[in-house]
């Protein structure tokens, strides 16, 4: 059938058309594949500064995902060699000059192209609080050693600076309720959903110097010190939180053999905590430096005192306990101890740095319960040395400790904190979570680069696909309205 005149330009229009809206069609298609397709990797270094020892982390998440919840993820983890960097108050540019391991080894696993793109942190804890307590000129020395370092390093530095101890509990709150993805949940709508309170987890921290509680208590907060606000996605959260500064595991240590010391008549002390045949001679001079020791160093007592272990799990019960002031809190509403104020305990908790570690060592984080617990840490007590150091070779300078850590841990939570038989099950003793480092580095590294938002952003990807949909219905829409009128054309009679 041969096409008239009219017939051929309305079918070249009607081609043109149809070729113009399958290249709409195309673009759009790219455009969504282009939002679909995985972005560049960003990445975040901080330095865990404790009393006992530095660590660094990195952390990585994909670059349009800075808003979304449960991206980040630890890329890698380094001790750094030596001690923490309060140790360094005779040598204040070799705190500094530590660091260089752990920050190479970062550098060589983040792809050079994005090092000026990396922001660097250093948070101090409270071994440098104590420092700046006792020194605070020796502390900024610290802190300018470091800064000179890292400022050099090719990397976005952001500063050295030291945490609160409210601050260092809280951030750590938010790393394990983020990396358990607690924080926030989406509706299939796109919509950001607020969390249950008693769904969110508490976070318990023991560092060498300090420890912390965190938790959403299940009524008001009626201390406003021990309150810290966040708003998160849009939601605001308000959680209990104390530091108690020299509760830390090495403090406790240090304060319990000078309690020993200044009870003891003879310049040869019993040890209860201490497993029967042990025996050293140890420096009183460290133990007398620390700010968290009150006592004056006694007259006539020579620096270095022979200590003998008596394996006495009872009397080593009654030295810890010593170390609280319970009685400041008889005739008190919702007292832990030392006088602070705490609320009732309320959800689940996670347990970790000092407290997974102790209870690593002694087999005890597989939710044994509590009756179990207690009485594995008095056996291991009783163990005479020689057994210990041949069951655990290699471990000697940690070994003679875990008797008195694993006893003041359960003092802490069950007398200090008010965990009983019935709640005990509620606390997790974990290293990592989500495949991370609990601790407060990844909180501190998501505030600090603004990675949780205050407020609720627009729903790009939601907007973005909504945009796309209307395109592609529009197109199609059109494309079948113009085959529809071309083909109603082409076969109504001519006259």
């Amino acid at each position: 059938m041969k096409l008239t005149c009219k017939e051929r330009v309305l079918t070249a229009m009607l081609g043109a058309m149809v070729a113009l809206a399958i290249t709409t069609l195309i673009l759009i298609l790219v455009e969504a594949t282009s939002i679909l397709l995985p972005a560049d990797t960003k990445f975040g270094i901080v330095f865990d500064a404790g009393s006992s020892h530095t660590s660094l982390f990195v952390y990585r998440w994909p670059a349009d995902k800075e808003n979304d919840t449960g991206v980040v993820s630890q890329a890698l983890a380094c001790q750094v060699k030596g001690p923490g960097i309060s140790s360094y108050t005779s040598n204040p540019s070799q705190a500094g000059e530590s660091l260089r391991g752990c920050l190479e080894e970062a550098l060589a696993m983040i792809p050079e192209a994005q090092h000026q793109h990396t922001p660097l942190f250093l948070g101090a804890t409270a071994g440098m609080r104590l420092l700046s307590q006792k020194n605070s000129s020796q502390a900024e020395e610290i802190f300018a050693a470091i800064t000179q370092v890292l400022g050099r390093a090719p990397v976005d530095f952001r500063g050295a600076e030291l945490l609160a101890g409210q601050d260092e509990g809280a951030l750590g709150w938010i790393t394990i309720n983020y990396v358990l993805g607690l924080l926030v949940k989406y509706s299939f709508s796109g919509e950001w959903i607020r969390p249950s309170e008693g769904t969110l987890v508490g976070a318990l921290d023991m560092g060498g110097a300090s420890t912390q509680i965190t938790f959403v208590p299940g009524g008001p907060i009626l201390d406003e010190s021990t309150q810290a606000t966040f708003l998160l996605y849009g939601f605001k959260h308000s959680v209990y939180t104390h530091s108690y500064l020299c509760f830390g595991r090495d403090q406790i240590l240090n304060r319990l053999l000078a309690g020993l010391v200044q009870s003891s008549p003879g310049q040869r002390i019993r040890h209860p905590c201490y497993h029967s045949g042990y025996q050293d001679t140890l420096s009183l001079a460290p133990v007398y430096e620390s700010p968290c020791v009150q006592a004056a160093y006694p007259p006539g007592f020579p620096q270095n005192l022979t200590v003998e272990g008596t394996g006495n799990p009872g009397a080593c019960v009654s030295a810890i306990r010593g170390l609280f002031n319970f009685s400041s809190c008889k005739g008190q509403k919702d007292c832990a101890f030392n006088g602070v104020y705490q609320p009732p305990l309320q959800g689940p908790f996670y347990a970790f740095s000092n407290f997974y570690y102790t209870f690593h060592f002694l087999n005890l984080t597989s939710g044994q319960p509590l009756a179990t617990v207690n009485a594995t840490v008095w056996e291991f007590c009783q163990k005479p040395w020689k057994l210990v150091e041949a069951t655990w070779p290699g471990q000697k300078r940690w070994l003679r400790n875990y008797c008195a850590s694993g006893l003041y841990i359960l003092t802490l939570l069950l007398e200090g904190y008010g965990f009983s038989e019935e709640t005990w099950p509620s606390i997790k003793f974990r290293k990592q979570a989500g495949g991370a480092d609990i601790g407060w580095t990844l909180g501190y590294m998501l505030n600090l680069t603004n990675m949780i938002p205050a407020e609720a952003p627009a729903q790009w990807w939601a907007e973005s696909y909504g945009v796309w949909v209307a395109s592609v219905v529009f197109v199609v829409l059109t494309l079948v309205a113009i085959l529809t009128a071309a083909a109603a054309q082409l076969l109504w009679p001519r006259d």
